[in-house]
């Protein structure tokens, strides 16, 4: 590496928050929806961690490791450090300061010619033992963090956590937390439409579509992008009855012990023949996840995204949102997935954050 190319730390993390106990939000999360957003903030405590290297109090982090994306780093590290099995929420923002400046207060130099940590944020919430049990082979172990690194956890209240922080990046990460609080991201239920492996191609082969399967590429992709759909806590996995959707989510499904329900009017068949009634089947499971609050995973085939994607635009809260939802075919890449985070609304159900799942396959 030449002595004048500058390095990029990669580093990822989150600002994990619950609602407080005995709130009555905390014994019945369902009517968190009826709250304002300043009452809902009012019932919100948020994680920070303290690092004694650098005595300092910030948001749970860390570096990537090797083959690794930034989703998953931010799952591990919270992990590690809070010792709290989480699901990740609405994407926050990114964050880059020079490495010189680690562990000082203010982080707001504009130098990007030297050495940087890139550091991108989400918000995520604690999950039960029970879901993190289901999560382990899909998303691998994690060890807690060394005293060395972490010493000390505290849950506080947002307006505490303003005083606490130690740095000025940080307190402008907890800024736009409460800006996706006020937009209804406490509330948000996710849902994941998965995109297929790559399958055999029709040309070659010989059987019906409908038993079609993936290739050997297509299954390490979808090995791969188990490890980041687990980053979510999928509950709910429903697919496609046809076979390159099922061996999709199929090891998921091992892995997870979660169990796959077959959707007949979301194949490529169906959705030919009756577009609309394949769109009010998808309607069904978002109602299905904003009722049941658990997040859902949904495998579908190219030409059925596309139908989805053209109602699910009308559905974005912001105009950029929705140009994020590709209206051109192949619509997303093959063994991908992407994570919509939607709030009901009376005006029905909204959609405030879009997150594009990619695996890595190495």
């Amino acid at each position: 590496m030449s002595e004048n190319m500058r390095r990029v730390v990669e580093a990822a993390g989150g600002i994990v928050w619950r609602w407080k106990a005995g709130s009555e939000i905390a014994e019945n999360p369902a009517i968190a929806a009826q709250k304002s957003p300043k009452e809902q903030l009012n019932s919100i405590e948020v994680c920070i961690v303290h690092r004694p290297k650098y005595d300092d109090w910030s948001w749970p982090k860390g570096k990537l490791e090797q083959g690794e994306s930034h989703r998953h780093a931010a799952v591990r590290e919270i992990g590690e450090e809070t010792g709290v099995s989480i699901a990740l929420g609405p994407y926050l923002c990114e964050v880059e300061y020079p490495l010189s400046e680690e562990g000082k207060k203010t982080r707001h130099s504009r130098d990007r010619a030297v050495d940087t940590k890139h550091t991108l944020y989400w918000m995520a919430q604690p999950i039960s033992g029970d879901d993190a049990e289901h999560l382990l082979d899909a998303f691998g172990p994690v060890h807690r963090a060394d005293v060395g690194e972490i010493n000390d956890i505290v849950w506080v209240s947002v307006r505490e956590a303003r005083k606490i922080l130690t740095h000025s990046t940080d307190k402008d990460t907890l800024a736009i937390f409460v800006d996706r609080v006020q937009e209804g991201a406490a509330t948000a239920q996710n849902l994941l439409i998965v995109r297929h492996a790559k399958a055999e191609s029709r040309k070659s082969w010989k059987g019906t579509d409908a038993n079609r399967p993936i290739t050997p590429k297509g299954a390490a992709a979808a090995f791969a992008l188990n490890r980041e759909l687990a980053c979510y806590n999928p509950t709910r996995l429903a697919t496609s009855p046809w076979l390159r959707c099922q061996e999709t989510l199929q090891v998921l499904s091992w892995q997870t012990e979660r169990s796959m329900e077959h959707i007949d009017a979301l194949t490529e068949d169906a959705f030919a023949e009756h577009p609309t009634i394949a769109w009010l089947a998808f309607l069904k499971q978002i109602q299905l996840t904003l009722e049941t609050r658990e997040t859902t995973a949904i495998c579908m085939h190219r030409p059925v995204i596309g139908g989805m994607f053209d109602h699910l635009r009308g559905l974005c809260a912001r105009k950029a949102l929705s140009k994020q939802l590709i209206a051109k075919t192949p619509f997303m890449p093959t063994g991908t997935a992407v994570a919509l985070f939607i709030i009901d609304t009376p005006q029905g159900p909204s959609i405030i954050d879009i997150q594009k799942v990619s695996p890595i396959v190495y």
